[in-house]
């Protein structure tokens, strides 16, 4: 499935992969996100994702007009886990708006793991 706008011009359809991507991105700008994590979480250990990855870490539903998100992180330990998921809402809410066009009616966040900045990078 993926988001579509049509105007006099023609139509605009963006892939549920690039949307994922952008939040990941917009989201890897945050303080405190160590980084995200795969979806699959075996054994309770959350995997690291690399940057070219990061989209593994997102789930995008989309139902007509509702775009809703889903971000898996792993947070860096001493962080007010609360404030870096408030913030990684606010980023990629604002991001998604302002350079794609999409608001979202859910943001939420999964914090998978609690890790020592740049360990395992």
């Amino acid at each position: 499935m993926e988001k579509e706008w049509t105007n006099n011009y023609g139509r605009v359809t963006i892939a549920k992969e690039v949307i994922a991507k952008i939040a990941g991105l917009a989201a890897m700008e945050c303080y405190g996100l160590v980084g995200m994590a795969s979806v699959k979480v075996q054994d309770g250990i959350a995997q690291l994702l690399g940057w070219e990855n990061l989209s593994k870490g997102v789930i995008v539903d989309i139902d007509g007009d509702n775009v809703r998100l889903e971000l898996n992180i792993i947070v860096e330990y001493g962080t007010n886990i609360h404030q870096v998921a408030n913030n990684i809402i606010e980023r990629v809410d604002y991001t998604l708006k302002e350079k794609v066009g999409i608001e979202a009616t859910s943001i939420d966040v999964n914090v998978q793991g609690v890790r020592v900045a740049n360990a395992g990078r």
